[in-house]
């Protein structure tokens, strides 16, 4: 079943859209995506191929996780997700993926997967590991921590996002910047006053990406007032 997988990925790649993948993923010497390596098919295309696999064990799915192929990583946890949504021994997946996060090593392998998985499972349950990863010095793990908060916003849940937030307020890295200030929009488009307190007490000391990716959805004059301090 794997290996049918494989090929059925490999036929589906594109060299041209590969190459372009290099770049937007930032693969070059030094930049937080070098040495992956693609075989250029789409998100809705990958999507389509791994639903057929779903039943893959994690035996597999680790293999997958530890091919140096970004879709390969990403088929992976879209097939983890599948399992997930479908109640397949939820504990299980939860321990697999947070096993394997330094192997979920690009921000879309961390968007498209974190708050499906690990935010949901943690809805209901102790959030303290969410703590920790935000405190790693594993980029990936800060920006699962922040990310898996969006199935907390979804409820109407934001002090977790907002202490995680104040974690990573000082951190160096412009894909944390841009995490932290989705997140805070997103908490924006349910309770703007939370967001507003939030920024009055930080919009100075911010980050200028992660204020404008926060403030991106309030009006000109107001963003004005935050941008001109």
């Amino acid at each position: 079943m794997l290996s049918k997988l494989l090929d059925e990925l490999k036929s589906a790649g594109d060299l041209e859209r590969a190459e372009n993948f290099k770049w937007f993923f930032k693969t070059g010497k030094g930049e937080y995506g070098e040495g992956d390596r693609f075989l250029g098919i789409t998100v809705p295309r990958l999507r389509e191929i791994s639903k057929k696999y779903q039943t893959l064990d994690l035996k597999d799915l680790q293999e997958l996780l530890d091919s140096k192929i970004h879709e390969h990583r990403l088929s992976a946890l879209m097939i983890l997700r599948f399992k997930y949504e479908n109640n397949e021994k939820k504990q299980n997946i939860i321990k697999f993926y947070l096993k394997n996060t330094k192997k979920i090593n690009n921000w879309d392998l961390v968007d498209l997967s974190c708050h499906h998985i690990l935010g949901n499972w943690m809805l209901d349950k102790d959030r303290k590991i969410l703590y920790q990863l935000a405190r790693s010095k594993n980029l990936w793990e800060k920006r699962i921590a922040i990310i898996s908060t969006f199935a907390f916003i979804r409820e109407n849940q934001f002090s977790d996002t907002i202490k995680i937030s104040e974690i990573l307020m000082n951190d160096k890295h412009d894909l944390i910047h841009k995490a932290v200030g989705w997140a805070l929009r997103e908490i924006g488009k349910k309770d703007k006053k939370t967001e507003t307190d939030f920024l009055k007490k930080r919009y100075k000391i911010m980050p200028r990406t992660m204020l404008r990716y926060a403030i991106e959805k309030f009006s000109d004059k107001e963003r004005k007032f935050y941008l001109s301090k």
